[in-house]
């Protein structure tokens, strides 16, 4: 997959920054860690991200701001984020992790081809686990990551048919393309 193109319109991603840093803060008093200038810029960016993004692409945005800032510091800055339980790791089969806000539940649908991510929820979807879990053993679901990988119009060859992610912001799907309401 090129890139980590994402319908983006916020609808799943916790819009408090505010508290998200303070959040962030919290979590480095409370472990000892230092508070140091590349790991905020690197934070202060990430936080504001909509969209999926790789180590590569959050290094390539923080350059922009903080020339001097490094892979490395980059890579274990977002691995803080994790721990903290303020970004989620996720790998849609492109071979590099990707890292998004972490936010309300939601699933992927992604182009195998052009790398077009979009986020939905669909209640739906989420009544029909609960009943298969129950039905297939009592279980009770307590998390759960759905994606589905296929082509976006465009890959598919449909004649006229266009992919999401060329489309003018404006008028890309949001990230509940496929939502039934939430």
């Amino acid at each position: 997959m090129a890139g980590s193109p994402t319908a983006s319109s916020g609808e799943f991603r916790n819009a408090d920054n505010r508290s998200l840093k303070e959040r962030w803060l919290a979590y480095l008093a409370e472990n000892r860690l230092n508070v140091t200038t590349q790991r905020e810029v690197i934070v202060d960016q990430f936080l504001r991200t909509q969209d999926h993004i790789s180590i590569d692409e959050l290094l390539a945005r923080v350059r922009r701001r903080h020339q001097r800032v490094g892979y490395a510091t980059v890579y274990r800055t977002l691995k803080l984020l994790v721990e903290s339980g303020l970004a989620i790791e996720r790998h849609f089969g492109d071979g590099q992790s990707r890292y998004e806000v972490a936010g309300d539940h939601h699933d992927h649908l992604i182009c195998t081809q052009c790398g077009l991510i979009l986020e939905f929820e669909d209640d739906e979807i989420e009544a029909l686990q609960e009943r298969i879990a129950q039905r297939l053993g009592g279980f009770t679901v307590q998390r759960h990551r759905h994606e589905l990988y296929g082509l976006c119009p465009k890959a598919q060859g449909v004649a006229g048919g266009a992919c999401p992610n060329d489309a003018p912001v404006a008028l890309r799907p949001g990230r509940h393309g496929a939502s039934n309401g939430r």
